[in-house]
């Protein structure tokens, strides 16, 4: 190694999910790369799904991932219904808002207590936390365990949900059951409130960018399952316009197809993007507690988003409560979809970002073609261009400092890095 030339690599990412690692090449005080480096192998998901029935779309993509499996669920539900010219009626579309809620409350609670308030708290681990704050760590259990208890009662179980279908369910719950679950969603509730009043005092690095968000806006609902694909800088498409804003390409370093607009522009996804494109779909205590937070019209350091995070936990268990006293039982629960030939779009917000689907179906029923674009694949030129941002002026910093702080940044968009691992185009020249 030449003087004035550094290479700091993190060989594993810790306190994410999947495998994922970091690159940094430093040159004469000068950044020259910083590369995320998504190396677990492709998945093929797409793949997988060529030559199915298109009925078997839900429930084949919601093992993509355990984390998030009812977003996947609800896009490929999304897509396939609107293939087949299928609306969910009310009931079904709050039950599926419902069960969203769950899995937004299970994820953004696992990652603001067990993997992120790690790094703004001074611990290396939740476990080390829960040694000197056992309330805090219960409190984040509890938490979501609330969560757990949604997705389980409407899906059939907590991970990898089998109880839903194109048009709707294969069983709806009885009214009783879910008000079973109010009096833990009504402690839920004040405990969310508790939590981002807790994580808006941390300390954050004084960091803004520029970015131009992308989200989905509803015409009445902060967005979960439906909406117009929407941004910071004026775009406004319906879902099937996806493909012409947002493209593919592949960056050598990684497994993982990056994305970029149309002229080149690298664009945000996830909590922070919904925010700010969505503020005024808040739910009332939503709204109360990111104005007690300090939050403006929006939130453009990254560090914060653990912030807007707990915010939409409050949303989700205010929604939560919302959706389990309107409910009346239904039947059938779900709409006859009969097969339409063609091509079928959707996308949802899952609680990473906007989780796109499109899929072409032949006259047999039969998947020829799939196209699934997980939020994390998308925010790896973000992450990337953040790094460079943030680290520029703080090259001086020792190097196991400079990891610290880097993983510190991956970790604010809760990367689901397996999940962004799905297709590697392989070009094979032979003699």
């Amino acid at each position: 190694m030449s003087e004035g030339t550094r290479t700091i690599e993190v060989n594993y990412l810790a306190r994410v999910e999947g495998e994922g690692a970091l690159h940094l090449r430093i040159e004469q005080d000068r950044l020259v790369a910083a590369q995320l480096r998504i190396f677990e192998p492709p998945r093929f998901f797409e793949a997988l799904l060529r030559g199915r029935d298109f009925r078997e779309a839900p429930d084949i993509t919601a093992r993509i991932c355990g984390i998030c499996p009812v977003a996947y669920l609800m896009s490929a539900c999304a897509a396939m219904e609107d293939l087949c010219g299928v609306e969910v009626s009310a009931p079904i579309a709050d039950l599926r808002r419902l069960l969203y809620c769950g899995e937004w409350i299970e994820s953004h609670v696992l990652h603001i207590f067990m993997l992120h308030l790690p790094d703004f708290m001074g611990y290396p681990d939740a476990v080390s936390i829960a040694r000197d704050h056992p309330e805090l760590v219960r409190m984040g259990l509890r938490l979501k365990k609330a969560g757990n208890a949604i997705v389980a009662l409407l899906g059939g179980r907590e991970i990898h949900p089998i109880n839903v279908r194109l048009g709707g369910f294969y069983r709806a719950p009885k009214r009783a059951d879910l008000l079973a679950l109010r009096a833990e969603l009504e402690w839920a509730l004040g405990a969310a409130e508790q939590t981002v009043a807790r994580v808006s005092a941390l300390a954050f690095p004084d960091f803004e960018r520029d970015y131009e968000f992308v989200a989905l806006r509803h015409p009445e609902h902060y967005p979960m399952n439906t909406g117009r694909l929407v941004s910071s800088r004026g775009v406004d498409l319906p879902v099937t316009g996806y493909d012409d804003y947002l493209h593919e390409h592949h960056e050598v370093h990684s497994t993982a197809l990056q994305s970029r607009t149309a002229s080149g522009g690298v664009v945000h996804l996830g909590p922070l993007a919904r925010y700010a494109l969505n503020r005024d779909r808040l739910t009332p205590r939503a709204r109360a507690a990111a104005d007690a937070a300090g939050l403006g019209a929006q939130v453009c350091n990254p560090f914060r988003s653990i912030v807007v995070r707990a915010v939409e936990v409050v949303l989700a268990f205010e929604e939560a409560l919302r959706l389990v006293d309107a409910y009346r039982e239904f039947d059938p629960p779900a709409l006859p979809v009969e097969l339409r030939p063609g091509v079928g779009y959707g996308a949802t917000e899952a609680p990473r970002g906007t989780l796109y689907h499109r899929y072409t179906v032949d006259q047999d029923g039969l998947i020829t073609d799939a196209k699934i674009v997980a939020p994390t694949a998308v925010n790896q030129a973000v992450i990337e261009a953040d790094l460079r941002h943030y680290l520029e002026p703080n090259l001086h910093l020792p190097d196991d400092t400079l990891r610290g702080v880097c993983e510190t940044a991956i970790r604010n968009y809760d990367p689901c890095i397996s999940c962004s691992a799905h297709f590697l185009k392989l070009d094979v020249e032979r003699d």
